[in-house]
């Protein structure tokens, strides 16, 4: 069974007078584990894509399965319950409460979703994610990329099927986005999560065993083939 499958899958939008197709007629699927780059120049469609397959948007026409449940059967409430079983989500602007601490933000992901131990749980990931000396540290007491570690940390803390990231590596300086390319990669070895991610970072694109180029809204190449990334 397919991770993610997508059928015909088309967006329009109204701007005044004038319709804007973002993503036209798109057939794609993705097996389970497959760590999958999603590139194209700025207003292909990539954000739009992400938003579709994760139930976060309607599509115009088409259809979208996500581990054999069609997601655009779904109601707001639907897909609202599978979001918070099956998917993960890490975004460029990390998403963290400034409030909580590191630990803090990880472990109310976990009790959220009623686990128990959260709070060992929570521990755990962010020593695997190398952050055991931070636990105690607000996001403001964080560099960008240790920011990025405890968005990723809950993001895999929750054991979703699949993950979509957003230019996860988007606010971060070259040292730390490689890091997080790093860790990515680790994380879906590890956990066997499919892992889709949207990113203009092209050594990032470089490590995924996919790369699904857009262009004007069209799904214009599909590679397979992991390409090294040179360093």
């Amino acid at each position: 069974m397919d991770a993610i499958r997508a059928t015909n899958l088309t967006k329009r939008y109204r701007s005044g007078s004038r319709e804007i197709t973002a993503l036209a007629a798109v057939d794609l699927a993705i097996a389970p584990g497959e760590r999958v780059a999603v590139v194209g120049p700025s207003g292909s469609g990539k954000t739009t894509l992400l938003s579709l397959l994760a139930g976060l948007e309607e599509p115009t026409s088409g259809r979208v399965w996500l581990g054999g449940v069609e997601v655009t059967a779904l109601d707001e409430r639907g897909r609202a319950r599978l979001r918070r079983e099956r998917i993960g989500f890490v975004f460029q602007s990390f998403g963290l409460l400034p409030w909580l601490t590191a630990w803090e933000n990880v472990q109310l992901a976990l009790e959220l979703q009623g686990r128990r131990g959260a709070r060992a749980e929570a521990r755990a990931w962010l020593e695997r994610v190398g952050l055991g000396d931070r636990l105690n540290h607000r996001p403001v007491e964080l560099s960008g990329g240790e920011q990025q570690r405890v968005a990723i940390a809950r993001a895999f803390a929750l054991r979703p099927a699949v993950l979509f990231a957003d230019e996860p590596t988007g606010n971060l300086d070259g040292a730390a986005a490689a890091d997080i390319e790093g860790l990515l990669e680790e994380l879906n070895a590890w956990e066997g999560t499919t892992v889709v991610v949207v990113t203009h970072n092209l050594a990032l694109a470089a490590r995924a065993s996919r790369r699904l180029r857009l262009e004007a809204g069209r799904l214009v190449a599909d590679e397979r083939e992991a390409v090294p990334c040179g360093g």
